[in-house]
C-alpha cells in the first residue's frame, strides 16, 4: 500500500508563515546576506567609510555608542554619547566621525590602512522589550588603498651589432605602485612577454617592477611598455633603431700615409728632373762631328804606320 501524498495542514501553513515573517523582520532590522561594501582611494588622499545606521534628526549621538573597528579586534575610533572613549594610536589626528550618519573619515591614507572595517552601533536607551543598551546594527566595509606606479622608463643596451642585425637588451621599469602591478610589452602591435622581477619590503609595501626583453633587431621597431595596477594603466613607447654598421669610413688618411706619399712624389719629380738634364748632354757628345785637325792627325797616323 503506497503512502498518501503529503499536504500541509492549516496549522503547519500558519507556522511557516509566522517563521517567514520573523525572518523578514530580522532582515529589516539587522540585514540579511549583507552586500559587501567596498571603498577605494589612493595614498595621501581622504576617504569616507559608510556606516549601517543614521541618527534620526530628532535625536543626537548622546543616546548611542558607536565603534569603528578594523579586523574586528582593533578599535579605530569609539564614541559613547558625544565623548570619544577610544582611538588607535596609528589613526590619531587622521580620523573623524560624522555625528549624524556615523561615516568614518580617514585622511592622509597609507597602504597599511587597507583592510576590513566594521561599524557597530548600540542604543543606550532602554525600552520595555529591550532593557539596557542593545545592538542596532553591525556592518563591514572593506577599504582598498592604492598607490600610483611611476611612468614606465625604457632603457636599451646594444650588446652586439653587424651590418645585418643589432642585438640588444631592453629594460622597462616602474616603482612605487600598489597593489602588485603587472608589466607587459608590445612590439609593433604584437604582445610580448617580459622576464619580470618585483621588489617590495612586504605585502603591504609599494612595489618596484622591472621587465627585461632580449631582441635581435633587423629593422627599426616600436616598443611600448605597459604598467597595470588595480584597473589603472600607464605606458611609454620607444623606437628601437637598428644600428647601421655598413657605412664606409670617410676619415682622412693618417699622417704617416700622407708623409710617405709626399716622399714618393718628391723622389719621382727629382728623378724626372735629373733625367731631363743628363740625357740631352750625353746625346750631343756622341753625335758631334770631329774637327779638321783631329781628322788630319788620324789620317797621318794611319799613313805613316811602320809595318811589322
Amino acid at each position: 500500500m503506497g503512502c498518501p501524498p503529503v499536504s500541509a495542514s492549516w496549522p503547519l501553513k500558519r507556522w511557516l508563515g509566522l517563521g517567514l515573517g520573523l525572518i523578514i523582520l530580522q532582515c529589516i532590522t539587522l540585514g540579511c546576506a549583507q552586500e559587501k561594501k567596498v571603498a577605494k582611494s589612493k595614498v595621501g588622499e581622504k576617504v569616507g567609510l559608510p556606516c549601517c545606521y543614521k541618527i534620526p534628526s530628532s535625536e543626537s549621538l548622546q543616546n548611542y555608542r558607536v565603534y569603528w573597528q578594523m579586523n574586528i579586534t582593533d578599535v579605530v575610533l569609539a564614541y559613547s554619547g558625544e565623548k570619544k572613549i577610544d582611538e588607535h594610536p596609528r589613526y590619531i589626528n587622521r580620523t573623524k566621525m560624522d555625528f549624524q550618519n556615523l561615516t568614518l573619515w580617514i585622511s592622509t591614507l597609507e597602504i597599511l590602512d587597507s583592510g576590513p572595517y566594521h561599524c557597530i552601533v548600540q542604543s543606550l536607551q532602554s525600552s520595555p522589550d529591550k532593557p539596557g543598551s542593545h545592538l542596532l546594527c553591525e556592518e563591514p566595509v572593506t577599504l582598498f588603498v592604492t598607490a600610483d606606479s611611476s611612468e614606465p622608463n625604457i632603457e636599451r643596451e646594444v650588446t652586439a651589432s653587424s651590418c645585418e642585425s643589432t642585438e640588444m637588451v631592453v629594460r622597462c621599469s616602474s616603482h612605487g605602485g600598489f597593489p602588485k602591478p603587472k608589466i607587459y610589452g608590445v612590439l609593433n602591435n604584437v604582445s610580448v612577454v617580459l622576464n619580470t622581477t618585483w621588489e617590495s619590503e612586504s605585502s603591504l609595501s609599494p612595489y618596484n617592477v622591472t621587465g627585461t626583453l632580449w631582441l635581435n633587431v633587423t629593422k627599426d621597431i616600436n616598443f611600448t611598455c605597459f604598467i597595470e595596477y588595480d584597473g589603472f594603466v600607464r605606458s611609454t613607447s620607444l623606437l628601437l633603431a637598428k644600428a647601421n654598421d655598413c657605412i664606409v669610413s670617410t676619415a682622412l688618411p693618417s699622417y704617416n700615409v700622407i708623409t710617405a706619399s709626399s716622399i714618393i712624389i718628391i723622389t719621382f719629380l727629382l728623378a724626372i728632373s735629373l733625367a731631363a738634364k743628363y740625357f740631352p748632354r750625353h746625346a750631343s757628345s756622341v753625335t758631334k762631328p770631329k774637327s779638321g785637325s783631329q781628322l788630319s792627325y788620324i789620317l797621318y797616323a794611319h799613313s805613316t804606320r811602320v809595318p811589322d
